[in-house]
């Protein structure tokens, strides 16, 4: 991976809506480099798949929680069988540390919260103990700065 390269992954993090001719007059190149370069790192598996980002908000979902989940390993199938049925559940990700299992939440509302958190996780069989966190904001940041080594 090169400047180049750095530079067209950054863009499509940042935008991944802008057209390749576009993309390739930000970046002062021939459109035919930047769909080949895009090619190979797909090909590579640098790039996995192209997907949208959703405003939960924009969908009523006001409130976004994190959960630290600590579990009862013998059980861990069939608990990640029912968080991922349970609506309201979004990222899974099995983790170190002092939580087994971190889970990303989204509700409409905090009554909505803790019912989800109480009503729904908090009765999965084999969750042994959680710690949830209301996210009071985000700030995002970009992952590749162009011109990265």
């Amino acid at each position: 991976m090169d400047k180049l390269d750095a530079a067209v992954l950054a863009e499509l993090a940042r935008n991944s809506r802008v057209s390749v001719p576009k993309l390739a007059e930000q970046l002062g190149e021939k459109p035919s480099r930047i769909y080949s370069r895009i090619d190979r790192m797909v090909d590579n598996g640098l790039i996995e798949k192209f997907t949208v980002l959703v405003n939960h908000a924009r969908l009523g979902y006001e409130v976004k929680s994190l959960m630290g989940v600590k579990m009862d390993s013998r059980k861990r199938d069939g608990i990640l069988k029912e968080l991922f049925s349970t609506p309201g559940v979004g990222d899974i990700a099995e983790v170190t540390g002092r939580f087994d299992i971190l889970l990303t939440m989204y509700a409409k509302s905090l009554d909505e919260m803790h019912v989800l958190v109480s009503e729904k996780i908090g009765r999965i069989e084999g969750i042994l103990s959680s710690e949830s966190f209301i996210e009071m904001k985000t700030h995002r940041k970009e992952v590749l700065q162009a011109g990265a080594d």
